[in-house]
């Protein structure tokens, strides 16, 4: 099977890294800030009001987080980060094991976003299942493909 999609699956995965690295900044910098007051500032400037029911629950549980916790999310947002950049490199450099783990990896998730499908059915629980399903099964035909090869080779003529 060709493999060229592995790139642009790397380049998906590198992004989710750069954003989980943002978000890890971001948290890690807030930390020491008055994060209600910037999450209170940022629902009012995209037009969200405060008392709705999401918004709110939002700062209900901006309220309750407290520095080591924060520090905690940013930390695994960080490593997430970090797991998200190794899988990118490995599937650029069509490293065998990075494919393995790209399946195992984006396998793992698709029961959350098919509930979350169920649950809230949106265009992003649809797209997010969507890329996701169409990545596992490239990789399972990838490494199905390589499987065959390898049965093709060692059967004796």
């Amino acid at each position: 099977m060709n493999q060229k999609g592995l790139k642009p699956i790397a380049v998906i995965e590198a992004s989710k890294g750069l954003l989980a690295l943002v978000v890890s900044l971001g948290i890690h910098q807030l930390a020491g800030d008055n994060i209600q007051q910037i999450a209170e500032n940022l629902l009012t400037h995209l037009h969200l009001n405060p008392a709705s029911h999401y918004p709110s629950v939002l700062l209900h549980i901006i309220d309750n987080l407290k520095d080591v916790n924060l520090m905690l999310v940013s930390l695994g947002a960080l490593v997430y980060a970090l797991i998200r950049f190794v899988e990118a490199y490995g599937l650029w450099h069509k490293y065998r094991w990075t494919e393995w783990f790209a399946l195992i990896s984006g396998g793992i998730y698709l029961p959350f976003e098919i509930y979350e499908l169920i649950t809230d059915t949106n265009l992003l629980s649809f797209s997010a299942l969507l890329i996701n399903s169409i990545i596992v099964l490239y990789m399972y035909a990838i490494l199905k493909s390589q499987h065959s090869k390898r049965a093709i080779i060692k059967t004796p003529n």
